[in-house]
């Protein structure tokens, strides 16, 4: 059970910001958690690889005109939940602790971006949200090539091709951008739920894309979940399962600011990243994406 307790973590971007958990406005919650994985392996790695990458960002943000994270300030949660070394750690253990440890960041009014690790992890996440915000609705919305819908897969029902099934299961909208690859299953959930569903084969033919998919968000509040594999793999290469196809840099920097601008983004994931040896593309693009999110965040709330 100890494994499941912090590990020390390298600061996201480092000493350029101080990390002071009492006026910081972000909190990086570092997951690396893998048990499930059906491919590549090494999304345990993920989020150390973020970190450390995350150093050789500018703080300045060309694109916002600003030091986000200079202004904000942006705290560092220690790991939980850490499977590296042949650690080993029960699911539901997983889940327990990621939800409590959302919780408290949450209560403590830090915007949350949870790193990983497997994507099973998002369900601890998206409980922690639904505990606080009890019966008011918000929308999950998935940015992946794969549905994530199955009802197990390699008997359990906390694999990571099972996460968004149990978080339909929480009678959560779910909004669903750059699937490229489902199994028949999935398909015919899909259709029996009428689920919303945005294909990467028809988001690359349809510039008005992101227009339609922010219309189509019934519910102000959203969480946002990104597995990177749903963007190119010809940027991020280092996923367990890539796909052919997938979101570009600046289409997904375009709808995730809109998506910032017109909804209250409540929290949002980053998972799946499993590094490769002698590259770095792939953590790189990974963190710029997290402070990206931070300063869509930031100008969203007028921090």
């Amino acid at each position: 059970m100890s494994a499941i307790y912090p590990t020390s973590t390298l600061p996201f971007i480092g000493s350029e910001i101080e990390p002071d958990y009492t006026t910081a406005k972000v909190a990086i919650l570092p997951i690396p958690y893998e048990a499930t994985t059906t491919y590549r392996r090494g999304c345990v790695n993920g989020p150390s690889a973020i970190l450390d990458a995350s150093q050789q960002l500018e703080c300045y943000d060309e694109e916002l005109d600003r030091e986000t994270g200079l202004e904000v300030g942006i705290y560092t949660h220690e790991s939980i939940a850490d499977t590296g070394n042949g650690k080993k750690i029960l699911p539901l253990d997983m889940l327990k602790v990621t939800q409590e440890t959302v919780e408290k960041l949450v209560n403590d009014g830090k915007f949350v971006i949870a790193i990983g690790g497997e994507h099973s992890i998002t369900n601890g996440i998206v409980k922690a949200y639904k505990k606080i915000y009890l019966d008011e609705k918000f929308t999950v919305i998935q940015i992946d090539a794969h549905g994530d819908l199955r009802d197990e897969y390699e008997g359990s029902i906390y694999n990571h091709a099972c996460v968004m099934r149990r978080i339909i299961e929480m009678e959560l909208p779910t909004i669903q951008i750059g699937i490229r690859a489902i199994c028949k299953e999935e398909a015919d959930l899909i259709k029996e739920k009428n689920l919303t569903v945005f294909r990467a084969r028809e988001i690359v033919i349809q510039p008005d894309w992101i227009e339609r998919a922010i219309a189509s968000i019934r519910t102000q509040q959203v969480f946002l979940t990104i597995d990177l594999d749903g963007i190119d793999p010809t940027l991020i290469p280092g996923v367990g399962t890539p796909e052919p196809g997938g979101l570009n840099w600046y289409s997904l920097t375009a709808f995730l600011r809109k998506l910032f601008e017109l909804h209250e983004v409540i929290g949002c994931d980053i998972m799946e990243l499993a590094p490769i040896v002698d590259s770095v593309v792939s953590e790189f693009t990974a963190a710029k994406l997290v402070y990206k999110l931070i300063g869509y965040q930031a100008l969203a709330q007028g921090w």
